[in-house]
């Protein structure tokens, strides 16, 4: 899959899901205002792919956030297995530490096979973080403070999509991963 359809498959995911369920109180501003980047890597293991999230969190802290807002590093070919993935987030968060960007940027995880420690494997709540391909999601801290001015709210999002998912039911999640975006 080339990398114009690896980001127009995942700009579907984001209008059909994260923006048309509301996932996130953000994604609509950022994704509106065309403040995304999509860095598809070619990574097909975790040193080449750590490679690409060092150029990636570098280019986002120097990038001014009037450009870009956030990163989304899409990796197709490498990490494909969850638990492995998984794994791979200490690493992550671990070289965010390392070029003194704690504080500045989060990763926030998305992945096809997400699934929360406590959740069955076809949980829908797992679909708050299911993604069309593995990636990283590259978030400046500075713009969730922007617009959390109510904390409990921010805190109040993963159980609202929890709840989201439910009433509507794997068999429509699914159907609308399928679709596409509605009108």
């Amino acid at each position: 899959m080339s990398p114009d359809a690896v980001v127009a498959a995942t700009r579907r995911w984001i209008a059909a899901l994260v923006i048309g369920l509301n996932l996130c109180p953000f994604a609509r501003r950022v994704y509106d205002g065309d403040k995304i980047r999509y860095a598809v890597s070619a990574a097909t293991d975790e040193i080449a792919l750590l490679e690409d999230l060092r150029r990636e969190l570098q280019s986002l802290a120097a990038t001014p956030i009037e450009t870009v807002e956030t990163t989304l590093l899409i990796h197709p070919h490498a990490l494909g297995e969850f638990l492995d993935y998984n794994d791979f987030l200490d690493v992550a968060n671990r070289e965010v530490r390392r070029l003194g960007l704690e504080g500045v940027i989060q990763i926030a995880s998305f992945h096809p096979n997400y699934r929360f420690a406590d959740a069955e494997p076809d949980a829908v709540e797992n679909y708050t973080n299911r993604s069309p391909f593995p990636m990283l999601h590259l978030l400046r801290e500075e713009s969730v403070s922007r617009v959390a001015d109510d904390p409990d709210a921010l805190l109040d999002v993963p159980r609202r999509n929890v709840a989201t998912l439910r009433r509507l039911g794997l068999a429509e999640i699914q159907r609308r991963l399928a679709e596409g975006p509605r009108p």
